[in-house]
């Protein structure tokens, strides 16, 4: 007898076996925990607000991205492809909007300053960052290429965004807590001055693969 379960099961693994997914698991492990514009800015942004704070901006993350993979998968990037004026504009917004947020960082005050403006970012300014972050593009285009296919192209889109999704709040989360851990140390000023510094280097640097 089959169960409704086994179906199911039956049907995932011939869309995409069991080894794929696991190295799509594996993938989207590895591209969400490495360094990044979103992680580096959740790595301050534990630093100036704290964890309970930045979860929306966590959330805001795996949401943003999960529709942007979708979008992609769906055709998005033919679109592009097809009027790349539009995707030169998308860049610039996104420099601009990233170098918007390294000048916000390098300038933030003290720990305690930080975590009484109560201002980290929002779940919707981290969903629509989503769009307009380099990473994320790179991230998203490999992975509906490469993990998405015949039989049925439209559920191995979604389970490619499902695993994303499954594996990226866990990852990211992860560099937040190490800006929590970070706190006490970084009550110096002085400290905190280098740290916000560096953060919004990085981030600025982070533009490079935007620049290819």
């Amino acid at each position: 007898m089959f169960t409704k379960r086994s179906v199911l099961l039956t049907y995932w693994r011939f869309i995409l076996p069991l080894d794929v997914f696991l190295a799509l698991l594996l993938f989207s492990f590895v591209s969400s925990v490495t360094s990044g514009p979103n992680n580096i800015m959740l790595l301050t942004s534990g630093v100036n607000f704290g964890f309970k704070k930045t979860i929306p901006h966590m959330f805001g993350i795996a949401f943003g991205f999960g529709l942007l993979l979708l979008a992609i998968g769906f055709g998005l990037r033919e679109v592009f492809l097809q009027f790349q004026v539009m995707e030169t504009v998308l860049k610039v917004v996104g420099g601009l909007y990233l170098l918007y947020l390294a000048w916000k960082i390098a300038t933030s005050g003290s720990v305690e300053a930080g975590e009484a403006a109560g201002k980290p970012m929002t779940f919707l300014a981290a969903s629509l960052f989503q769009w307009v972050n380099p990473k994320a593009w790179v991230m998203a285009v490999y992975a509906m290429t490469a993990y998405t296919g015949l039989p049925d192209f439209t559920t191995s889109v979604f389970i490619v965004t499902f695993a994303f999704v499954l594996v990226n709040f866990p990852s990211v989360s992860v560099w937040c807590a190490f800006g929590v851990a970070m706190r006490d140390w970084l009550s110096d000023p002085k400290r905190l001055r280098i740290f916000n510094i560096t953060m919004a280097l990085l981030l600025v640097a982070s533009l490079w693969p935007m620049l290819k």
